[in-house]
């Protein structure tokens, strides 16, 4: 780990993110007494703001999305005390050169955070450099997407890594700091119950589904033609996929498991034109209704016919040893009837049933166990057992849950923001749960091959009613192997 930083700098600092995530999670560090005492951030975006009116929109925020009555108008004083504000945009030296000016004397362990389109990540940290800010200490980090392909992505890394050592390069997956993300690792390697069954030779399937309630929400110029599979699958599902399926790290340390992640994408079988016929789904949701609520469709809401997919269905496969034979199924989607992300790993049935004589209510369903990320935190293992009777008929066996709800489990406890812990690992150079560049580069080269199958395929977009799972064929994509999603 490399030495604290005590400065940041924050491009889109009036952007949404910025408001609802970033600096309430600076809020909730410094309650806890995580930040240095000397903390400055820099904020930085488009317009012209004096420190006083950047600083009562922070406030303000605050009072918005700081919950379980958690704000202090003292404590939020401190905080906006600690904050500038420099207008800048990239190629602008003067405004470069002021920012510098603001930071003067701190330039040692700088750390930078771009809440920006990727675009611009590039342009601004020359800019940065320019004026003198990046120095071999500075540390930069970047909110996905990195760049829309493998080729994009490669040269996005490429004008970073110009100026940048990759050990200083943060790519943000904020999903990678949610609680329960980081107990998928503590669940499979904390506990011997499932690492000796954790393979092909006795889990059936696995499925993965990430379901969203919303549909543009005000995302209208950076969705449409970026779609589910770019904008959901290239990152937060398959960072689930890789630590579901990595094999056991030496050691806990940024290098260890991001070694065995990318080891995952660079076995995930490609696809072409004749597989994404039978393993892929696109959808995109038309009217309906969500939660009670009527809802337009996406083509509506837009203004015009679009061909960009708002859901997509993947049966995926890991060529190696540990995974060979058995399927993922992947799926995620807008105006889903509910909001949460789960993974369900449905395990093969007992070899010979003991009980297969005795009659009704002696079939045995195979173990299933369904780990729920968001929104709320649960693990449930269904087990078969005996009903309570004098078994003069032979055991009646009936299928219950085992359930362990994280929330009720770590009750009084705070559940962290996300950002919280990846704002400090940042600021205490910790790169464990940001993206390496071939790790990104890899799952890039995965979608490309999915994408271009679907032009050489000439996919179309199947329709679905806004609050379904999707369209009646990502039902058929994993009912012909005989499963179900779990719903």
């Amino acid at each position: 780990m490399t030495d604290r930083s005590a400065t940041l700098i924050l491009f889109g600092a009036t952007g949404d993110l910025a408001g609802r995530m970033l600096f309430p999670s600076l809020y909730n560090l410094q309650q806890d007494g995580l930040l240095p005492q000397d903390f400055l951030v820099v904020a930085s975006g488009r317009s012209e703001r004096s420190d006083a009116a950047f600083r009562e929109d922070v406030d303000l925020g605050l009072r918005r999305f700081i919950t379980d009555g958690r704000y202090e108008a003292e404590a939020a004083r401190r905080l906006t005390d600690r904050i500038v504000y420099c207008a800048a945009e990239a190629g602008n030296s003067e405004q470069f050169a002021a920012i510098a000016g603001r930071v003067k004397g701190r330039e040692d362990n700088l750390s930078i955070y771009m809440s920006t389109p990727p675009a611009l990540f590039a342009p601004t940290a020359v800019s940065l450099s320019e004026a003198g800010l990046v120095t071999t200490t500075t540390r930069i980090a970047m909110e996905k997407p990195i760049g829309h392909d493998l080729a994009s992505s490669i040269e996005v890394n490429d004008a970073i890594g110009a100026l940048f050592a990759e050990e200083r390069i943060y790519r943000v997956d904020h999903y990678l700091g949610k609680e329960t993300v980081q107990n998928l690792i503590a669940l499979r390697f904390g506990n011997m119950l499932f690492e000796p069954l954790w393979n092909a030779g006795h889990i059936d399937h696995v499925q993965i589904t990430v379901g969203e309630t919303v549909g543009l929400e005000g995302r209208v110029s950076y969705y449409d033609g970026v779609g589910a599979l770019r904008d959901m699958v290239q990152n937060h599902v398959l960072q689930i996929l890789s630590i579901i399926a990595m094999e056991p790290p030496a050691r806990m340390d940024a290098t260890a498991v991001r070694d065995e992640k990318v080891k995952v994408l660079r076995s995930l079988r490609p696809m072409n034109g004749e597989i994404v016929r039978q393993n892929s789904v696109r959808g995109q949701y038309g009217p309906g209704a969500v939660k009670g609520e009527i809802v337009r469709g996406y083509a509506d809401e837009l203004g015009h016919a679009s061909d960009t997919e708002t859901f997509v269905a993947l049966k995926a496969h890991i060529d190696n040893w540990r995974w060979s034979g058995v399927p993922f199924y992947l799926r995620t989607g807008k105006r889903m009837p509910a909001r949460h992300s789960e993974i369900l790993i449905q395990f093969k049935p007992v070899a010979h049933s003991i009980f297969a004589r005795n009659g009704p209510g002696s079939a045995l369903e195979p173990n299933t166990l369904i780990i729920r990320l968001q929104p709320e935190e649960n693990i449930r293992l269904l087990i078969m057992t005996k009903e309570p009777s004098l078994d003069r008929g032979g055991a009646r066996l009936r299928e219950v849950g085992l359930d362990v709800s994280l929330t009720a489990a770590f009750e009084g406890q705070r559940r962290r923001i996300a950002y919280e812990r990846l704002l400090l690992d940042l600021l205490e150079g910790d790169p464990t749960l940001f993206v390496r560049r071939d790790e990104v580069e890899a799952q890039w080269q995965w979608i490309d091959s999915i994408i271009a199958g679907w032009r050489e395929a000439g996919m179309k977009i199947s329709p679905y009613a806004a609050g379904n799972w999707g369209p009646s064929s990502a039902i058929a994509l994993i009912e012909r192997d005989g499963a179900s999603w779990y719903e």
